[in-house]
Order: C-alpha cells, then sequence, then structure tokens
C-alpha cells in the first residue's frame, strides 16, 4: 500500500508525467527545514553561491551537499515521510540520499530560475530518481513550473551556467536547445504551495521558476533521492554537485557511504 500522503493514482501520475504534487509531505518539519536554512545561510558550504544577474535586482542564494553537517537536514531526511513517499511514487525497493539543495529568493528577487533539466548536470543516470521542491513559505507566482512527460523527450535539455548562459558541456550536439515552454505552447503545470508541501519531479523533467516580485521571502528546501536502478555515468566535465574523488566507475551503485540507504522494502 502507498504512504498514507499519496495515492496509487499519484504514482501512477508520477510514472507516466514524471511529476506530482505531494501535499504536507514536510509538514511537521518546516520549524526544523527553516531552522536548517538559516543555519546555512549564516554558514554557507564550498558550494554556495548569490547568483547576481546584470540588470536583475534582489538576492538570490543558493547552496547545495551539506544535509551531512546540518542537523536539522540530517534529521529531516531521516524521519520524514519522505524516504518511502520516493519509493513509492519511483517504484524502488531502497533508497539512497543523493542531495540536498537550498534556494532562497529574498523579496523584489527578480532574477527567474531559467529553464532546465538536473540530469545532464549530474553524474548518475536512471529511471528511478526523484527531487523533491517544498517552499517554507506560501508560494503563488514565485512557485516551481514544470512541463509534464519532458523527461521522456528523446534528447536531454542542452545544461548550462545559469548566469553566463554559456554551455556546461563542450558536448552540445548531445543536447536539444532549451525550449521556450510558454511562447511554444506547452503544457506547463504550477501548483501555489502551503510550506511543506513539495512537488516531486525526475531529474529530467523541464522546469524553471519566476523571480519573487512579492514582499515575502521565498526559502524553498530541496532533496534529491536514487533508486535501485540507479548508476554512476561519466560526464564531459566537472558535474554540479561535483563530488570531487568519489572513486566511483561507469556503471557502478553510487557508494553507500557517500550517498547512504535511508530505506529498503520490508521482505
Amino acid at each position: 500500500m502507498p504512504h498514507p500522503l499519496i495515492t496509487q493514482s499519484d504514482i501512477d501520475t508520477y510514472q507516466r508525467d514524471g511529476v506530482v504534487l505531494v501535499k504536507g509531505l514536510f509538514a511537521d518539519h518546516i520549524d526544523a527545514l527553516r531552522a536548517g536554512v538559516a543555519r546555512n545561510m549564516a554558514h554557507p558550504g564550498p558550494f554556495a553561491s548569490e547568483n547576481e544577474k546584470a540588470g536583475e535586482s534582489g538576492r538570490f542564494f543558493d547552496d547545495y551537499c551539506n544535509w551531512q553537517s546540518i542537523p536539522e537536514f540530517r534529521q529531516v531526511i531521516e524521519t520524514s515521510p519522505a524516504a518511502e513517499v520516493a519509493a513509492n511514487l519511483m517504484q524502488s525497493e531502497s533508497v539512497q540520499v543523493f542531495h540536498d539543495h537550498v534556494l532562497v529568493k529574498e523579496p523584489g528577487t527578480s532574477m527567474a530560475t531559467p529553464w532546465h533539466t538536473d540530469g545532464p548536470y549530474y553524474f548518475v543516470e536512471g529511471r528511478q530518481n526523484i527531487s523533491f521542491w517544498s517552499p517554507l513559505d506560501p508560494v503563488s507566482e514565485a512557485t516551481l513550473r514544470m512541463v509534464a512527460g519532458s523527461h521522456k523527450w528523446e534528447k536531454p535539455v542542452l545544461p548550462t551556467r545559469w548566469v553566463s548562459e554559456e554551455s556546461f558541456f563542450p558536448n552540445e550536439d548531445d543536447y536539444m536547445p532549451i525550449p521556450d515552454p510558454d511562447a511554444e505552447g506547452m503544457t506547463v503545470l504550477e501548483w501555489a504551495m502551503e510550506p511543506g508541501d513539495a512537488v516531486a519531479f525526475n531529474y529530467d523533467i523541464l522546469h524553471g521558476a519566476r523571480g519573487n516580485t512579492s514582499d515575502i521571502q521565498r526559502r524553498a528546501f530541496s532533496l534529491r533521492l536514487v533508486g535501485d536502478d540507479a548508476r554512476y555515468v561519466e560526464r564531459p566535465g566537472r558535474t554540479s554537485p561535483p563530488f570531487p574523488d568519489h572513486g566511483m566507475q561507469t556503471g557502478q551503485r553510487l557508494r553507500e557511504d557517500w550517498f547512504p540507504v535511508i530505506w529498503r522494502a520490508e521482505r
């Protein structure tokens, strides 16, 4: 039986569209996540950035791969229903942590999160993967926007550097150009969300977000997980996150001492 937060219809939707809304996934962990974000912003990790683009206003902070040093994040990852819900949606017998990601848009931040897919930046491939994006403040305009079914496109979407808009890797011909879903009439899904709700989506779903023109902060916590078929893959350059000196070879499962298994099916 699926976890009570989701239904079989949600599982079917995730398998078909690659994206589904999970109401209240982190509802019992809002205070912990907010405390973790505050700790993260006060003590940024080595990958933290302040995305500033010419002509844009406001502050757009993001950072990732800090869950093992931020106790609030570790607690949420280990005690929330996220792992079991992920297993249900991915249809996987096991769930490994890949990484966490914090994205904060201060009030009046005009910079949008550009349309992109996450998968091409990562050194992992496999059908069984999932991201949870959860706002810690009510969102409407600054919510995540998704193109359902885009994870099944024939070619992956070109990964770029957000500020410079340059290609992330040299092999541009292996990717399709970044589309403009609004201009091209694609069906874009988006939801007004309450703190603790989560959008669950496949790593290869095209997504983005508008700037935050509201007068409240938009804090978001993302958790990236992988399932049974996830395997290490070599990319033609430094991945994001980079995870230097990991020692893995193409085709291997992600090493469990770095990417621990946090849920297994009962047998």
